[in-house]
């Protein structure tokens, strides 16, 4: 006999998942904003710079799974500006892109 996930017991499971993650997607969220912070005030480090990367790939991976569909394109385009030399002409889009996933993240509480 098989079992029916019924949606009501997804959402559920979803909105589980999200709380247990939360922190971390937060502590992403942060690593990004402190990278646009640094970028504006043209002290970007290397390290920094790779941690901004990783965290915008993993909120690319993550966001997605849990509705945040414009969360998941934003993180992309930060993963791809954190992904080499970043030019400090970006510093005010990166910024925003931080300030948007900060709202998706806190909107879907």
């Amino acid at each position: 006999m098989t079992e029916h996930v019924t949606q009501p017991d997804l959402s559920a499971a979803l909105d589980q998942l999200w709380m247990q993650f939360l922190p971390q997607i937060e502590e992403r969220v942060a690593v990004l904003e402190s990278a646009s912070a640094a970028l504006t005030e043209g002290e970007l480090k290397d390290d920094l710079r790779a941690a901004a990367h990783s965290a915008a790939h993993k909120l690319a991976g993550v966001l997605g799974t849990f509705g945040l569909t414009r969360g998941t394109v934003l993180a992309r385009e930060a993963e791809m500006l954190y992904s080499g030399d970043t030019d400090p002409a970006s510093a005010e889009h990166l910024t925003d892109i931080s300030a948007q996933l900060r709202a998706l993240v806190a909107g879907r509480r």
